[in-house]
């Protein structure tokens, strides 16, 4: 586990809040400028808000594709919902963060956009009629575009600048775990229950999940700190003005690598998929399963660590790293014919999700502070996400049909080793501004 901040293991472990019984007083009300001191019961409930919600988000998954084929869906049906969802995801991440950026209470914001997603998944367990459908998936999506940006400035806000590095890969552990955890006990109800049943369950983890966000008390959250703003006493004011921002090119460089990154990426798991089915269909659905487990499981284990190493190493080897794997697992799946040995070949994804996940809100914050519109640079990034990964898996089925996988395969590594060169030659190391 990643270690708190030292002021934080100050107030734990008996220092200025503490008493002589070794009872916490409650943490006075952060005053701009000043290191922030988040408790334990806060930084607890940031976990396990974090891994609630990804319990929540996983039964919107592959879940939805089997539930609405077991009520008789058409698949020209199935795919009109989850086109609806995936574009109502793409417009809404700048409103969405734009949203965030102008809330004075991010739990606030999180909380309401929780009941959303519990509400959505209920209608889908007991109303699965198109009309409702389609209203529930596109509430979904719509929830989602804000609950990203919250996380992230709930976060900041909570433990400043300093500390945020290590705060998001303690993020991506949590939210890894959650979705191994939730895959199993969801993939267990639909196989003893019923498909519906996983609609039902993901609308009872809605409970736990606002529980476990009440339990960040809001003083300890400043916000002017969520949203990437200075302290109003600072000396020198940074230009706030949302067209700077936008034209920055440290955030526009940054963009364009991650829009390379989920062009490259997206496509590679569902076209590795149709590779094994057509070598061993027998066995595809457990190997899947284990190339979803595996990257889940590296993620846990390493990203704590990236959080650490990007505060003393710098932003740019990581994202190097990221690409490199991504590059290197390319060209294994272009060359590689054992189903078996390309469950390994995961463990490359695992690596390239353990830095992006900490990299892309770590670096939105550096390029961001000071402007008040963390959150809007947060939708602009996932903006870039979306466009990506909307096209890898069009690009890629296009060259599969025409050429094969294996030449396929060799293009999604030539995009990623696109993006490693945009890194290495454009992109500045955006710990400098720290």
């Amino acid at each position: 586990m990643v270690a708190l901040p030292s002021r934080s293991l100050d107030r734990i472990d008996g220092g200025c809040g503490a008493d002589k019984r070794g009872r916490h007083d409650v943490p006075p009300e952060p005053k701009p400028g000043r290191d922030p001191q988040p408790s334990r019961q806060s930084l607890r409930g940031l976990d396990w808000f974090i891994f609630f919600l990804a319990d929540v988000q996983t039964g919107f998954g592959p879940f939805i594709a089997v539930y609405l084929t077991t009520e008789k869906w058409t698949q020209a049906q199935i795919g009109l919902v989850l086109s609806i969802g995936g574009v109502v995801g793409l417009i809404g991440q700048m409103p969405g963060g734009a949203i965030v950026d102008a809330a004075r209470s991010e739990r606030l914001v999180a909380g309401f956009a929780i009941i959303t997603i519990g509400c959505a998944a209920l209608a889908y367990a007991s109303w699965p009629i198109l009309p409702v459908v389609l209203t529930a998936a596109t509430l979904h999506a719509a929830a989602s575009c804000v609950l990203g940006p919250a996380i992230a400035a709930i976060s900041l806000g909570l433990v400043g600048r300093v500390a945020i590095g290590e705060r998001l890969g303690r993020n991506a552990r949590f939210a890894s775990l959650g979705n191994g955890v939730a895959a199993a006990v969801m993939g267990t109800c639909g196989y003893l229950i019923s498909s519906r049943s996983v609609f039902l369950v993901t609308c009872c983890l809605a409970i736990p999940t606002l529980l476990a966000l009440a339990s960040i008390r809001e003083r300890e959250v400043d916000v002017a700190r969520a949203h990437g703003a200075v302290p109003p006493e600072t000396a020198e004011k940074p230009d706030t003005n949302v067209l700077h921002l936008v034209c920055q090119r440290a955030l526009l460089i940054f963009a364009a690598s991650v829009l390379l990154l989920q062009l490259a990426n997206a496509a590679m798991l569902p076209l590795m998929a149709g590779v094994v089915t057509t070598r061993s269909s027998q066995w595809a659905p457990v190997l899947i399963a284990f190339c979803i487990v595996v990257p889940q499981a590296i993620v846990a284990l390493l990203s704590p660590s990236v959080g650490a190493k990007a505060q003393v190493w710098g932003r740019r080897p990581l994202l190097l790293l990221g690409f490199g794997a991504l590059a290197i697992r390319g060209l294994l799946f272009s060359t590689v014919h054992d189903p078996y040995l390309l469950v390994a070949v995961q463990l490359f994804d695992g690596i390239t999700a353990s830095v992006f996940a900490v990299m892309i809100p770590l670096i939105v914050a550096d390029v961001a502070f000071g402007t008040g519109h963390f959150n809007l640079a947060q939708g602009i990034v996932g903006t870039a996400t979306g466009i990506g990964a909307s096209l890898s898996t069009v690009l890629a089925g296009y060259v599969s049909d025409k050429f094969g996988s294996s030449l396929a395969f060799l293009g999604l590594s030539g995009i990623a080793m696109l993006g490693f060169a945009v890194i290495a030659l454009l992109m500045p190391d955006t710990r400098d501004r720290c």
